[in-house]
This record gives structure tokens, sequence and C-alpha cells, in this order.
């Protein structure tokens, strides 16, 4: 069985492509904790890998910070480069991203310009007739 379990936060902003055949990628960083005794911490860092839909919400909605639990699988990618060199990554294909934070900031930011804006355009309650039905 070929299953991973992680819950961390992004050590960056995910990262959204398009590829040629029309899928939609989206890859991010996460740090998780392992605590080991006498208050000791360490960090490790997992590449993770988001596909179709997914890949569209965590792009939308996560962002450096965000606190997100992942279900996935390990994978293994090969490929040589121009010189001829091997290169191996390993990293997390996530079947389910579930976001443990809530909304970015960025996504609060604006919702209070939008809202902004609209009470801008609202018409002024002390004058409830507008000029044009004046005339």
């Amino acid at each position: 069985m070929n299953r991973v379990l992680l819950t961390g936060r992004l050590t960056r902003d995910p990262e959204t492509r398009q590829l040629a055949n029309g899928k939609t990628v989206t890859t991010f960083g996460v740090a998780t904790n392992e605590y080991r005794g006498n208050g000791e911490e360490h960090a490790e860092y997992h590449a993770i890998v988001t596909w179709d839909r997914l890949a569209e919400v965590c792009g939308e909605y996560l962002g450096k910070g965000s606190q997100v639990a992942i279900d996935g699988r390990i994978q293994t990618r090969q490929w040589e480069d121009d010189r001829g060199q091997r290169h191996w990554k390993t990293e997390v294909v996530a079947g389910h991203v579930e976001m443990l934070s809530g909304r970015r900031k960025k996504d609060y930011e604006t919702q209070a310009q939008a809202a902004g804006a609209a009470d801008a355009d609202a018409a002024d309650p002390a004058d409830p007739v507008p000029d044009e039905a004046i005339a």
C-alpha cells in the first residue's frame, strides 16, 4: 500500500501551470515537524503535486503559511538532463487536500476592497432621489 498522510504548513506559494495536453498541475512545498524527546523538534520538507480541479483549487486558495492536511501517495520520477546526468525526485501526489487554516489573508483584503467599492457606489442615504429624477 502506498499512502501518505501529512499535516503541515506551505513553505511557499503554490505554482500552477497548464500543460500542453490541457491538464492543470500545481506544486508546492509543505513543512512537517517531528517532535523528539527532550523538547527537540525536527522539520521535514515535502514536495507536493496536485492535478486537475484539485490543482486549480490549491492554486487559488492556498498560500505560504497555510496549514493543510494531505492524503496522497509517494512517487519518484527520474529523468536525464541535457548533459546526460540522471536526476531523481520524490514527491507526494495528493489525492485530497484539506485546508485547515481557512482563507488566505489576501482573500480577506480582496473582499474588503470589493465591499468598500460597493459602498462608494451606493447612493447617499441622505439623498434618496437620484439627480436624474429631479429634472
